[in-house]
Formats: structure tokens, C-alpha cells, sequence
């Protein structure tokens, strides 16, 4: 049957391959019945007894039953085999928090001032440490082993993800913790140095992708916060190894003016449905001929590397653009992949710099000034003033606006000053400075969570900090205007409900978000810390703005714009 896949991964270890966790009958057999809400559940289910004598147990059950288990019987099977999930880890308040960080002393408006001190405390709630069992029977779990504890994003997220922990990083050394930091960026050149790459997050299914790369980064930011050029020496190689993964399996060529330019793109070269949505993807690849199904699931995989699992992005340009079916994400040549690798490129050149190794540093400022110049070429428009991801099949770019167009201006990856400018403009004649509860994902709606209404924190953390560093000062007030509206969202949604989300519809005020795959999460890892940054940079401005809580939305359209527009008028 075509729905169960291969997940044919080369493993370095058997148990990794696993027949129960990543591919195979039980799992078909399980994930189709539909045992449970979300088919993460199952997948983050431990075993009770060794995999060899579940599989043994199940392999006879099925035979008895011509290979098509009754779902009662199959719900007795995984209650005798598996226990619950969560099981195999512990919470862990980390030793390195502490009351009142000196950030809050920059909150001027009181109200905004205790809520990230409630923030602040999120961090115990979302600290984790594995159980030693998860060491000893590693082959009996889904959850890879790391040595360091470390902090999830929650809600049905109890593990790690790759790129999610970067803005959690960044809030965790608001918070002055340091030590938690380290601890998370050793786990991760931990899988770097035995698996060659950051998988997508902490469960051996999420071992075929990555996730946005944003290791060196992290490090840049925690050797900005403690100077600790020891661990920079002593995992600098391990770094290295990490971008080389995507050069090795990432790249691509395209050919602009009888030229080759080199860039990168997001690609999982494996079939089989994802384990952790198992019947979902196996359901869509039956709308499918069976010889187009492989290449769908290579291709969600493809969407979910990109961290935008899933949107229009990757859906534009197939024949029907909005269907998952149509999924083509390999087939586009990401603006914001590429300018996190050229930001990349420039911290290890830093790197080198910093430990005394001209050859090296000279190799990064090469590839950088190489990607920069294949971004100004393939993925620059000057007419609208933005970056756009490339459709390799069709030969042009995407025009359809996404906050990623801008990443190149956050990841301080162009070479034109005047791009800020442009910037700003392309915002303005695309309107979504006219969004009062935050940047848009899209403007299109597809259903899809990487889309319109839905507003993510990273996201908005690409555009404002893009704006923030540039000389323009109407770019500034516009950075810190979004800022605001971000900041009155997140507040306003976490006084009614005393919690964080992981996105937020703005389509109707601020709500929690929708679409996609899943309910919305509570927690929430980069939504906390986008807010903590935001709060650092602009505390001193920022409103909580209960006076306007009681106006109509257009009525706070009007009370919120005055300072923008006044940023706009020419100077």
C-alpha cells in the first residue's frame, strides 16, 4: 500500500530507523485508525517492553487478523506496549533563573512591566530535563537523548525545535540566563556532531529534515552576552559542519544572464507520510495516482524544514495553488534561507577572525559575498523594492508578499544603503502598514497556518528589527509602530486568557490563531521571546494601552496611526 512509505533514512543506529516510530505496519496500522486526536501522540508514545518483542507481538496480531487489525483490538495492543507520552521527561526549573532581570527596570508602562516579569516565570514552566532511561533504553523512546536540559516551546511541543529556540534564546539572555543557553546550543552541536545536521526537533522522526538555520546565530548571541571564546574554539568545527550540510544537500544552481549563481533551497530527498501526521498526509497522497504520492511527501517534508508548515508560499505555482497537493516547496529558492546562510557566513568569518584563523575567515567572506551577489541578482526587484523567492520550474520570481521578502534587511545582507527605503515603500504599496494587530503571514487564505489571518512572532521580529537598524528615522518609527501593535496584541489576548500563543489571527482584533494541522498552542517559547525583545528595545515607549480598550477597531485604527502617519510625511 502506497501510504506507508519507506523512510528509508540511513541510520547511524538501528533503533533510529525505527519500524514502530518512523516507518512501517504498526505504525500504518495505528496512525489510520486514528487512535488518538493528533497523530503526534502516538509517535511520542514510549515503549514498555523492547521494540523487537512489540514488533514480534504486533506482526502475529496482524497475520491473525489478514493484516487489518479491528481498532479495538489494536487499542488494547498500543495500551499494553506503550505508555503515555511526556513520560520519559521531567520539568526542570533551571538554575540560572533569577527574580527581577535588569530589563524589566527599562518597562516604563507598569502593566507591560508585570507582565514580563510573568513572562519571565514561563521559563520554569517551560524547562525540561530527560530521564535517565532515555539514555539507558534509548531504543525503547522517540525522543532523541540529550545530555543538557532545556527549554520547549509547548503545548504539543514537549521536545526541542531548531529554529523556534533561537527567539527563545534571545529572551532567555534577556532574562540573564546564560547558563540555560549553553546547555541548549551544546544539544544541538551535539546532533550536529553525530548526525551531521540540527534536525527539525527532538524525536528520532524529525531526524530526515533540518529547520532554518540559526545555530551560529545562537552562538553569536551568547558569546555577545558572556565572551566565552573558549566554547567557541571548541565547537567552531562543529559549526562549520553544520553549514556544510546545507551546501552538501541543499544547493542549488540558477542560471540569470548566462551566469550560475549558487543558492540554497529546503529538500528532504525521502518518501513515506511524516510519522507525527501520519493520516493526514497519507489521506491527501490518495487524492493523488500512486506515482505522484512519494513526491508529495517529500515535499511536506520539504515545508515542514522550512519552519512554514504550511502556506501559500510553498503551494504558488502548482496546478492547484490552493491545495496541499500541490506542494512544491523544493521548487522555490527561499529569500529567507538564503539570508539566514549569507548571515551565517558572515558570524563564522567574525568567528575565524575572532580565533586567529585568516584562511578560514576568508573562506566564509567569499561564500558570503558570492550569496550576496546571487541574491541581488536572482532575488532582488528594484521595482518593488523586496526580495522574492525564486520558482526554479517556472523561471521567475514570486511576487506575492510574505514578511521573509525582508529577511535580507534583518540579517544585514544587502550591499545597497538605500534599501530601507525601499523597504518601508514596498510595505506601504502593499498595505500592511493599514494591520493593527500585527504583520500578516500572507494575504492569502488558503486554511493553511503560514497564511492570512494568522501573525507569527518571528515574523514580526524579521520586519521590525529589518526596519530598526536602519539610519532612516520614518524606517524607525515605523519598526517601533509595529512594535506596538505587536505588543498590544500579545498583551490584550494574554489579559483575557493568561496565556502566551504560538500565533495569533488579526484578522478581528487579537485572537489565538487557527488553520492548519493542529489546535493553536498555548506556551509559548518564540512568542515570549519575541515579546521580552521587543519590550527590551522599546520599553521606554511602549503602552499597554488600556485606554483605547474600549474603542471600536476603527476608532483604534485612528488612535494608533497619528504617529505613523506623521513618520511618513516626506521630511
Amino acid at each position: 500500500m502506497g501510504a506507508r512509505g519507506s523512510g528509508d533514512l540511513t541510520c547511524s543506529y538501528p533503533y533510529l530507523c525505527s519500524e514502530i516510530y518512523c516507518h512501517g505496519e504498526l505504525l500504518h496500522q495505528v496512525q489510520m485508525a486514528k487512535l488518538y486526536q493528533d497523530d503526534k501522540e502516538f509517535v511520542d508514545m514510549p515503549l514498555s517492553v523492547a521494540p523487537e518483542q512489540v514488533l514480534q507481538t504486533f506482526t502475529e496480531l496482524s497475520r491473525s487478523h489478514n493484516h487489518s487489525i479491528p481498532r479495538e483490538q489494536l487499542q488494547a495492543f498500543v495500551q499494553e506496549h506503550f505508555q503515555a507520552k511526556g513520560q520519559e521527561l521531567q520539568p526542570w526549573t533551571p538554575a540560572d533563573w533569577k527574580d527581577s532581570p535588569q530589563f524589566l527596570q527599562k518597562i516604563s508602562d507598569g502593566k507591560l512591566r508585570a507582565w514580563a516579569g510573568q513572562l519571565h516565570q514561563l521559563w520554569k514552566k517551560l524547562g525540561k530535563k530527560m530521564k535517565p532511561e532515555v539514555l539507558s533504553h534509548p531504543e525503547r523512546f522517540s525522543l532523541i537523548y540529550s545530555d543538557h536540559p532545556f527549554i520547549v516551546p509547548g503545548g504539543r511541543f514537549v521536545e526541542f525545535y531548531y529554529w523556534d529556540s533561537y527567539w527563545v534564546v534571545e529572551g532567555l539572555l534577556l532574562s540573564e540566563m546564560a547558563e540555560t543557553v549553553k546547555n541548549m546550543l551544546q544539544n544541538f552541536l551535539d546532533l550536529v556532531k553525530t548526525y551531521g545536521h540540527v534536525p527539525n526537533g527532538g524525536r528520532v522522526y524529525y531526524l530526515q529534515r533540518s529547520q532554518p538555520p540559526l545555530l551560529t546565530l545562537m552562538m553569536d548571541r551568547y558569546l555577545t552576552h558572556t565572551n566565552d571564546t573558549a566554547f567557541l574554539q571548541e565547537n567552531i568545527e562543529t559549526l562549520a559542519l553544520e553549514l556544510d550540510f546545507w551546501t552538501k544537500n541543499r544547493t542549488v544552481s540558477v542560471s540569470v544572464g548566462g551566469k550560475n549563481y549558487l543558492l540554497n533551497r529546503y529538500y528532504v530527498p525521502y518518501g513515506g507520510p511524516r510519522p507525527e501526521s501520519y493520516s493526514k498526509d497519507a489521506e491527501l497522497a490518495n487524492t493523488l495516482p500512486e506515482g505522484d504520492q512519494e513526491v508529495l511527501w517529500a515535499e511536506l517534508k520539504a515545508g515542514a524544514e522550512s519552519g512554514w508548515d504550511f502556506s501559500s508560499r510553498w503551494l504558488i505555482g502548482g496546478p492547484n495553488p490552493n491545495s496541499l497537493s500541490s506542494i512544491r516547496t523544493s521548487k522555490l529558492v527561499p529569500v529567507d534561507l538564503n539570508a539566514f546562510l549569507c548571515q551565517a557566513e558572515e558570524l563564522m568569518s567574525n568567528f575565524y577572525s575572532r580565533l586567529g584563523n585568516e584562511s578560514q575567515a576568508m573562506k566564509y567572506r567569499t561564500l558570503r559575498a558570492q550569496r550576496l551577489a546571487a541574491l541581488n541578482t536572482v532575488l532582488w526587484d528594484e521595482e518593488a523594492g523586496a526580495w522574492f523567492d525564486y520558482d526554479l520550474e517556472n523561471k521567475k520570481k514570486n511576487g506575492e508578499f510574505y514578511p521573509s521578502n525582508l529577511t535580507p534587511l534583518w540579517a544585514g545582507c544587502f550591499s545597497d544603503p538605500g534599501v530601507a527605503d525601499k523597504a518601508l515603500k514596498y510595505l506601504e504599496d502593499s498595505q500592511i502598514l493599514t494591520y493593527q494587530y500585527g504583520i500578516p503571514t500572507s494575504l492569502q487564505k488558503t486554511g493553511q497556518q503560514w497564511d492570512f489571518p494568522n501573525a507569527w512572532a518571528p515574523l514580526q521580529d524579521l520586519v521590525i528589527r529589518g526596519l530598526a537598524k536602519a539610519a532612516l528615522p520614518r524606517a524607525q518609527e515605523v519598526a517601533f509602530q509595529l512594535a506596538q501593535n505587536w505588543i498590544r496584541t500579545n498583551f490584550d489576548v494574554y489579559s483575557q486568557k493568561s496565556a502566551m500563543y504560538e500565533k495569533y489571527d488579526i484578522s478581528n482584533g487579537g485572537q489565538p490563531g487557527g488553520g492548519g494541522e493542529y489546535e493553536v498552542q498555548e506556551g509559548f517559547g518564540w512568542t515570549n521571546g519575541v515579546v521580552l525583545m521587543l519590550l527590551d528595545r522599546y520599553g521606554d515607549r511602549l503602552t499597554s494601552g488600556a485606554q483605547l480598550a474600549f474603542l471600536e477597531p476603527h476608532c483604534l485604527a485612528v488612535a494608533l496611526l497619528p504617529s505613523l502617519l506623521l513618520s511618513l510625511l516626506p521630511r
